[in-house]
């Protein structure tokens, strides 16, 4: 088990490197180096970011298919759309109304 942990920390810190990279390029890289590079990896962000929602989707029972069992219990939208809705639209998703009737 220690080489999988060994390779699970070296992919995050990869991950992480990269997105440090794109940050910093971001706020100082050169017009001339920012363009190209920006065409590049917004496709890549863009195709990665529809795979992990299409993974996310909700099944049959309105519940996310990939969320673990505990968080399942929640109807869709599951975190990651809540997530990825914030980070794109810039605010909270819309409040969904019940359409449970609760009873005395």
């Amino acid at each position: 088990m220690p080489a999988r942990k060994t390779t699970d920390e070296s992919m995050r810190a990869e991950v992480l490197r990269q997105l440090a990279m794109l940050d910093d390029l971001a706020q100082h890289g050169e017009p001339d180096s920012l363009v190209p590079t920006a065409r590049t990896e917004l496709h890549r962000l863009t195709d990665g970011l529809r795979l992990l929602l299409t993974v996310h989707e909700p099944g049959d029972d309105g519940r996310c298919r990939a969320c673990p069992a505990r968080l399942r219990r929640r109807r869709w939208p599951c975190h990651v759309w809540t997530m990825a809705y914030q980070h794109l639209i810039g605010e909270a998703p819309p409040r969904r109304h019940s359409l449970r009737r609760w009873s005395r």
